[in-house]
C-alpha cells in the first residue's frame, strides 16, 4: 500500500510503474536502493509537517492518562514513523541503508543494528505511531526495530478492520498518508474513521495525478473540513519514464490542473490535504 506500489489499480491502468517486489522483502534494504535513483522524497517533505500535527493533535489531549496515536496509512517500513520520532533524516535513511557495510548484514544484523541506531536517536517527544499496510514483511520489520508501536495488514479496500485493528482505533488521533492515495479510496478512510473513538485528524500528501474528493468527501461526513493549498506543491519522485511522465501529465489535465513547472519538468508532485473537525 505504500506509494511507489504494493497495492491499488493505478499502475494497472496504464502509465505509473509499480514496485510491488520490494514491499516482500524482509528488510528495508532493496526498497531504499530501488528509490534512490528515482530521488524519492516526500517523506522528507511531510517530517515537518507530521511533526507539527502530531504536536497539535497530542495538545489537545493533554488532560488523558496517554496521548493519541498517530495510525501512518501505507506504511511501508515505517519511514514516515522514524522521520517522526527520531532525530534522523531520510538521506541518512538512504545512505544506511544503500552502503556496502549495509549489504553486508544478515537480515537479522540488521535487525539488531536497526534496534540499537534508532533507539539511540529517539526523541523526547516521540508519540506512539502504529503502522498499516498490506505488505506483511515491510510492517513486521518496521514493528521488530522498534518504529512501530503496532501494526497491522488488514485491507480496508476488500474488508471491515479486523478485532486488533479495531480496538487500536480506539486510541488514533491522527492519520498521515504520504503517497497512498493512488491506492487507496474512501472506504480505507471511512472503516478508520467509523472505528474512532477519539478525535481524529487526518494529514495527507497525494499525487496531483490523483482526486482527492472522494476522500474529502467521505471526511466531511464525518465532521472534517479539509483544506489544501493548491499553489504550493511536494515533489514525490523521478519519472522512471517517457510513458510515466505522459501519464502523469494527462492525469493531471485531466483533473484541470497544469503540469507546467511539476509534472513537465520530469516528476511526480504531490498536494497536502489537512482534515480537521469542522468549528461547530
Amino acid at each position: 500500500m505504500a506509494e511507489p506500489g504494493s497495492g491499488g489499480t493505478e499502475g494497472a491502468a496504464g502509465g505509473k510503474a509499480r514496485f510491488d517486489d520490494i514491499y516482500g522483502r524482509p528488510d528495508p534494504r532493496a526498497y531504499f536502493t530501488r528509490l534512490a535513483p528515482l530521488e524519492y522524497e516526500i517523506p522528507h517533505h511531510a517530517q515537518p509537517v507530521f511533526r507539527q500535527a502530531a504536536a497539535e493533535r497530542t495538545a489537545l489531549d493533554d488532560a488523558r492518562t496517554s496521548g493519541p496515536a498517530v495510525l501512518d496509512v501505507c506504511c511501508s517500513y515505517g519511514i514516515n514513523a522514524a522521520l517522526l520520532n527520531h532525530d534522523v533524516t531520510l538521506a541518512e535513511m538512504y545512505e544506511r541503508y544503500t552502503s556496502p557495510d549495509s549489504r553486508a548484514l544478515s537480515t537479522a544484523e540488521l535487525t539488531a543494528s536497526d534496534k540499537a541506531f534508532y533507539a539511540a536517536r529517539r526523541r523526547p517527544d516521540a508519540v506512539p505511531v502504529f503502522g498499516l499496510d498490506v505488505a506483511t514483511p515491510a510492517v513486521r520489520y518496521a514493528l521488530e526495530v522498534g518504529l512501530l508501536d503496532a501494526a497491522f495488514s488488514d485491507d480496508l479496500e476488500r474488508a471491515s478492520p479486523g478485532p486488533l485493528l479495531r480496538g487500536a482505533l480506539a486510541e488514533v488521533g491522527l492519520i498521515t498518508l504520504t503517497g497512498g492515495g493512488s491506492y487507496i479510496t474512501e472506504r480505507t478512510f471511512t472503516a478508520l474513521l467509523d472505528g474512532a473513538r477519539r478525535p481524529v485528524w487526518v494529514s495527507a500528501f497525494v499525487l496531483r495525478t490523483v482526486s482527492y474528493q472522494p476522500i474529502a468527501r467521505a471526511l466531511a461526513a464525518r465532521g472534517l473540513s479539509t483544506t489544501v493549498d493548491a499553489s504550493r506543491t511536494y515533489p514525490q519522485r523521478l519519472f522512471t519514464d517517457e510513458r510515466e511522465k505522459r501519464f502523469a501529465i494527462e492525469a493531471v489535465r485531466a483533473l484541470g490542473r497544469d503540469p507546467a513547472g511539476r509534472e513537465e519538468n520530469g516528476r511526480f508532485h504531490t498536494l497536502h490535504y489537512e482534515s480537521r473537525p469542522a468549528a461547530p
